[in-house]
């Protein structure tokens, strides 16, 4: 059959990210676990969020190289645990590079097709657009100090694919995996076990790009939508490792919520809604004033509140899903169909998030930001 957009209404039925409304006693008092995979920056994005968020257990952080080097990521996540009070919760480093591309031949693939806007820690000081600010060092092993002041505490000694299979194997159909960064992690892991997908719960993820428009009227959302008007279906994360996002796109996942960058055109980290955190007064939201730079989108804090808050949909649609590996022109670009355009290569159906509510999504979120923290990590 194919698919077609739906309504608001039947907006959380397609999702199925609620809980249940009816539920037992021990089911309502049960906790969620996650895992989060990502290329951490700062404190916004996914991991302050789902570690804030009431009934959600964070088994743990895998990092993986992306906007930053795997181990200035590391360096965040690290930093982020410490000042939520949450350094229960491990920190495992991943994959340093992408499966197959490499800085080398992404400038060969410029020379031939043009120049990316954004590559991660490849980015050229000079030639970094919209605004945004360098990523990190020329070498993966240098870490800059962190604006949001640097760890004490270490990393796990274990391997971020190996954690994530060990951690799925020992709770089974129980685990929502959010992926907000390159999928190379996620592509070992299905790879080490291919029972892997299958035994997660439910995958989230932010990649991919349909057809994005601007919604906003800032000079900051102008210069992020230079990215997507010629190059509709180029996305970063996927971009960074389009092999990797191809083997997730194959995983036999029970069920899959995408997270591409249209919905994010319609938000932005603005000074009014950090400002509006400062009353909490806490470690949290006093770091946040200073170590989150106002103007770039929303984009992880989208995947995480659709699946915390998924009323917040307003426009979702079920589609096919795959990645451009074929090295021209679209590498790395996101291919999508309905059921009956689709090629049966092993491309599974996902639910596409296209559009939120930014007013909803912002009170949701600024109620995790201002929650208590579990602790208040003490003064460095």
């Amino acid at each position: 059959m194919a698919f077609r957009f739906v309504s608001v209404s039947c907006l959380v039925a397609l999702l199925s990210l609620a809980t249940p409304v009816a539920v037992s006693a021990q089911d309502a008092t049960a906790r969620r676990l996650v895992l989060i995979d990502d290329d951490v920056v700062g404190l916004n994005g996914a991991p302050a969020l789902l570690l804030q968020a009431p009934g959600v257990e964070v088994l743990g952080i895998t990092t993986t190289s992306g906007s930053v080097w795997r181990d200035t990521a590391t360096a965040y996540a690290l930093r982020t645990v410490e000042i939520l009070g949450r350094t229960d919760v491990p920190v495992v480093p991943g994959a340093t590079y992408p499966l197959v591309n490499s800085e080398a031949a992404t400038k060969r693939w410029e020379g031939l097709y043009g120049r990316l806007e954004f590559k991660g820690p490849w980015t050229e000081p000079a030639s970094a657009g919209a605004g945004q600010s360098t990523p990190g060092t020329p070498s993966p092993s240098v870490v800059p100090s962190l604006p949001i002041g640097d760890p004490v505490t270490k990393p796990s000694g274990e391997i971020a694919a190996a954690f994530l299979v060990r951690m799925v194997r020992a709770h089974p159909h129980q685990i929502t995996l959010f992926a907000t960064g390159p999928m190379t992690n996620i592509a070992i892991a299905q790879s080490l076990d291919p029972s892997f997908a299958a035994n997660v719960k439910e995958l989230v993820y932010m990649g991919g790009s349909l057809n994005p428009q601007q919604i906003l009227d800032t000079p900051a959302t102008a210069a992020f939508a230079r990215e997507f008007v010629n190059t509709p279906r180029r996305e970063f994360n996927i971009r960074w490792d389009p092999e990797a996002a191809r083997i997730m796109a194959h995983g036999a996942w029970p069920k899959v919520t995408m997270v591409p960058i249209d919905p994010s055109t319609g938000t932005q980290w603005t000074r009014a809604f950090l400002d509006s955190l400062k009353p909490a007064r806490t470690a949290l939201t006093d770091a946040l004033q200073t170590g989150l730079e106002p103007g770039f989108p929303m984009w992880d804090e989208i995947a995480a509140m659709v699946w915390l808050e998924p009323a917040i949909v307003t426009r979702a649609e079920a589609l096919y899903i795959d990645f451009d590996t074929s090295q021209t022109a679209g590498y790395g670009d996101t291919l999508s169909w309905h059921d009956a355009y689709r090629p049966h290569l092993g491309e599974r159906a996902q639910t596409v998030v296209l559009r939120v509510d930014r007013d909803k999504m912002e009170a949701a979120m600024r109620a995790l930001y201002t929650r208590p923290l579990k602790r208040e990590p003490a003064s460095r």
